[in-house]
């Protein structure tokens, strides 16, 4: 599938006239922000992250959720809750995250591990 998807590529997908290899994923995780970054609007702290991905199995999935956390200077306390979900964007030719959200909160920080 191309990155200029067609505007009904969710009904061509749920009726299989669109084939994608992947899999749809949401995925939650609680940690801690190090270093803030502007592009996020993130400010050091407690933090929980939230991300979509589109990614051949759940492995790769949370692979690719722990690669961005660490690039964006979020650092994970535990595990990673991962739920196969309905996409809100289409598949493409390689795997890809989208719609990040960092959601700070006031409290104790997590145990970073």
């Amino acid at each position: 599938m191309s990155d200029e998807a067609p505007k009904d590529w969710k009904l061509k997908l749920h009726y299989g006239q669109t084939d994608t290899r992947y899999e749809h994923f949401a995925m939650v995780a609680d940690g801690e922000v190090l270093e803030a970054n502007a592009d996020f609007k993130t400010e050091v702290g407690p933090c929980v992250l939230s991300m979509k991905a589109w990614a051949k199995d759940t492995e790769e999935a949370a692979e690719m959720m722990i690669a961005i956390s660490n690039h964006l200077g979020f650092k994970m306390a535990g595990k990673i809750d991962i739920y196969a979900t309905e996409p809100d964007a289409p598949p493409k030719e390689k795997p890809y995250g989208y719609d990040l959200k960092f959601t700070p909160y006031e409290g104790t920080s997590p145990t970073v591990q």
